[in-house]
């Protein structure tokens, strides 16, 4: 899924994906044609069983597109408007990803280090801590014991998009400014005379993006509140993380009679209230809700001088407040601590597995930095580079942020095969397909196809745009998309992308309906493909 736009009706405002405009079809011809026209095959033949889903009233006045290509021969299998562009909601993250995977590679791991700036002498530092924002997605805040990133299907990041769906991880969103505490007095440090500072100049901020990602994240920067019902008519019960000075809760959400409708919003005040309020049915499970971290380096400042405390170190500046302004030179030399992050693979992962907004766009800005430009916007000109370098046609690619989120996104069927080919082989060719949902086994597609004979079959990159529709109260999907592999056996895969654009729906329902059935056309692809093998 890409960001979340706004619109009358709460779940049609979860939904919401932005504003999706037609420019990019209407300059392709893509918005041409006669409604109600069923999908055809361009040459290539489509499944009957595949045509039977496209032919549905819901789809009439929208558009499929579909290619699947053999790469062990070259034959398209199967093709259907291959290159006309659409929205492609998150698949757009295949290009990012792809791009940033191959400039810094499976391996690379950040370092978030914390400088001493002053004197030490007799356990004390004359001086300020530096910690200096480094861009890791995770701060070790989703790491396993052995090693890896955990996520859910359907991740807290969506938990006001997909309302009652999204999960947390059990891991503790602080591990890592923990760590770095620890590491602290373990250098000797029990008491800082200064001040604690995040630096996080790494690159400017980016509006143009819709996450506008930060150097400092914790937690994504965003506060969890889960409920948890009671007894009706009584409030619910919650719990919330990540705790700080920073933040409190005022929290009015009642318990309702089994059965009716559950509703909870979460805003935060300037002084740092949490408002939550709603009503929590009674057979609900429990129901996570979201909100943003305003200011992320002076919520880390607050959050790692706690855990200093924690430590056994003592910070004479106050918790709370403004993190102050760095120092006029970045901090060298040893650092006191440091956070390594996990594998560049891993964090991949997470990004394709959960669909995650923020570390799209973030990749956007690292790709930038590592051009030498704090600049988010240069990073493009590496997606670019990686997209020549795969041999995507630039007349059928167009991409204005990293998630897949913003009308300047739109891609051909056509524009995904030069990028699975190249990820078809390789050292880090199981490593990438691993890396994306896998029907009825892990990230979102691990909602559809559980029982198919094609569950794990398919590994695909899912995208869904959407937005309200205030002329009726529905939502228009802007569009449900697959691009990826489908196992045809013995160690053969065919590439396969298939899109829909604009269909109406009118409840949060009918939008799942559209992704399963666009899973269901993946499954048959697949089965289509392991009957045939990879011949001619």
């Amino acid at each position: 899924m890409a960001g979340s736009g706004r619109g009358r009706g709460a779940w049609r405002r979860a939904l919401a994906a932005g504003l999706c405009l037609c420019l990019p079809l209407l300059l392709t011809g893509a918005c041409t044609g006669t409604l109600g026209t069923p999908a055809r095959a361009d040459g290539a033949p489509i499944d009957p069983r595949i045509q039977q889903i496209m032919d549905k009233p819901v789809y009439r006045h929208g558009q499929f597109g579909l290619l699947v290509v053999d790469p062990a021969t070259g034959r398209t299998v199967t093709s259907l408007n291959p290159e006309r562009l659409f929205v492609p909601g998150s698949t757009t993250k295949l290009f990012t990803v792809s791009s940033a995977w191959d400039t810094f590679g499976g391996a690379h791991r950040t370092t978030t280090p914390v400088y001493a700036r002053g004197r030490i002498g007799d356990g004390a530092l004359d001086g300020n801590l530096v910690l200096v924002a480094s861009g890791d997605l995770t701060m070790g805040g989703r790491t396993k014991p052995n090693g890896t990133l955990d996520y859910r299907p359907v991740d807290h990041t969506y938990a006001d998009a997909l309302p009652g769906l999204a999960q947390l991880t059990p891991e503790n969103p602080l591990a890592g400014l923990d760590d770095m505490a620890r590491q602290v007095r373990a250098r000797g440090i029990t008491h800082v005379r200064g001040d604690v500072v995040v630096d996080n100049r790494l690159f400017a901020p980016d509006p143009a993006l819709t996450t506008d990602p930060d150097p400092m994240i914790v937690n994504d920067n965003l506060i969890d509140i889960l409920s948890t019902p009671t007894t009706p008519g009584e409030r619910a019960s919650f719990t919330w993380r990540p705790r700080t000075a920073r933040n409190s809760v005022r929290y009015r959400v009642t318990t309702v009679a089994a059965g009716r409708p559950t509703a909870i919003t979460a805003t935060t005040g300037a002084d740092g209230v949490i408002t939550v309020s709603g009503t929590l049915a009674a057979d609900a499970e429990p129901w996570l809700v979201t909100t943003p971290i305003a200011d992320p380096a002076a919520f880390a400042r607050t959050a790692f001088i706690e855990a200093l405390e924690r430590a056994g170190v003592t910070v004479d500046a106050p918790a709370t407040g403004p993190d102050p302004a760095p120092p006029a030179d970045t901090p060298g030399g040893d650092p006191v601590a440091r956070l390594v992050s996990v594998p560049f693979e891993q964090e991949a992962t997470l990004i394709l597995k959960v669909s995650h907004n923020l570390g799209a766009d973030l990749m956007v800005c690292l790709l930038a930095v590592r051009r030498g430009s704090r600049n988010c916007q240069d990073g493009f000109a590496s997606i670019k580079a990686f997209n020549d370098k795969a041999g995507v046609d630039p007349a059928q690619a167009s991409q204005a942020d990293g998630e897949g989120g913003v009308p300047g996104d739109a891609f051909t069927p056509r524009a995904y095969m030069p990028l699975l080919t190249y990820w078809l082989n390789g050292p880090d060719a199981t490593r990438f397909r691993e890396a994306l949902p896998v029907l009825g086994v892990s990230g979102d597609l691990a909602l559809f196809g559980a029982d198919s004979p094609a569950r794990g079959k398919v590994f695909a990159k899912t995208g869904t745009r959407a937005d309200g529709n205030d002329l009726t109260g529905q939502v228009l999907v802007a569009s449900r998309a697959m691009a990826g592999y489908l196992d045809a056996g013995g160690g053969r895969y065919r590439l396969f992308a298939v899109v829909f654009n604009d269909s109406m729906a009118a409840t949060a329902d009918d939008v799942l309906s559209v992704a399963k059935d666009i899973a269901r056309i993946s499954e048959l692809l697949q089965q289509d493909a392991a009957g045939a093998g990879s011949g001619p």
